[in-house]
C-alpha cells in the first residue's frame, strides 16, 4: 500500500498530477483544490495517497494533507459516493467547510459540488453528521515538502506579499505556499515587490 509520495510536480491535468519519485512517475487522481495546493512543475511536493483497486481498475488518489484523505474515506463509505463523487465535493469545499455542513446539516452545501443532488447531499451529511466533530481539527494543507503551511513573522516582506496574494482572491493556503516558493527562490532578503511578482505566477501556475 502506497501512502505517502515526496518527489517533484512533473506534470499536471484536470484532475490528475505525475509526482516523480527517483525517476518513478505517479499518476495520482486529484481534486482541485489539492491541485492548487501542489503548485507548478518542478516543486518538490508531498501527497498523502490512497490506492484504489478493484476488478477492472486501479488507482492512487492524492492529498494535500491527512486530513483532506480521512474526509475522501469518510465520504465514499456513504453508499452511492464514489472517488469521483468524493473528488468533486473535496474541489468544491475545503475540509473546513466540508465538516462545517456536515456537523449543522447543510445539505445545501455539499449539493455545490458537481454531480450531487439534493438526495445524496442529504445522506451524506446524515450519515457523517455523526463523524464530523472527529476530524474537525484535522490537518492543514501541505503541499510543500516538510508538511507546514508558511506561515511568515507579520511585520516582514514576506507577511506582506502573502497579504498582498489573499487581496487579489487567492485562499490563504495557496498564497502561504506561493510566497514560501518565491523565498525559497530568491531569499529571505528578497523586496516585496519581487516576492509578489514570483509569488503570483506559482500562485497562477
Amino acid at each position: 500500500m502506497i501512502a505517502k509520495l515526496t518527489g517533484i510536480l512533473d506534470d499536471t491535468g484536470p484532475d490528475w498530477a505525475v509526482i516523480d519519485v527517483n525517476g518513478v512517475g505517479y499518476l495520482v487522481q486529484c481534486s482541485a483544490k489539492t491541485l492548487t495546493h501542489l503548485g507548478i512543475r518542478g516543486d518538490k511536493v508531498v501527497v498523502h495517497t490512497e490506492m484504489q483497486v478493484s476488478e477492472t481498475d486501479q488507482r492512487l488518489i492524492g492529498f494535500t494533507s491527512a486530513g483532506e484523505r480521512a474526509w475522501f474515506r469518510l465520504l465514499t463509505a456513504v453508499q452511492g459516493v464514489g472517488s469521483k463523487v468524493a473528488l468533486a465535493i473535496l474541489s468544491a469545499l475545503s475540509i473546513e467547510e466540508l465538516q462545517r455542513a456536515c456537523a449543522h446539516g447543510d445539505s445545501a452545501m455539499v449539493a455545490r459540488a458537481n454531480g450531487v443532488g439534493p438526495k445524496l447531499a442529504s445522506r451524506i451529511v446524515n450519515e457523517l453528521k455523526d463523524k464530523a466533530g472527529g476530524l474537525a481539527g484535522y490537518a492543514s494543507p501541505v503541499g510543500m515538502a516538510g508538511g507546514e503551511v508558511f506561515t511568515p513573522p507579520p511585520g516582514n516582506a514576506s507577511a506582506d506579499a502573502v497579504s498582498a496574494l489573499q487581496n487579489l482572491g487567492f485562499k490563504p493556503a495557496v498564497a502561504s505556499s506561493a510566497v514560501a516558493a518565491a523565498v525559497k527562490e530568491m531569499g529571505e532578503d528578497a523586496g516585496l515587490n519581487d516576492l509578489v511578482r514570483v509569488a503570483l505566477k506559482r500562485a497562477a501556475g
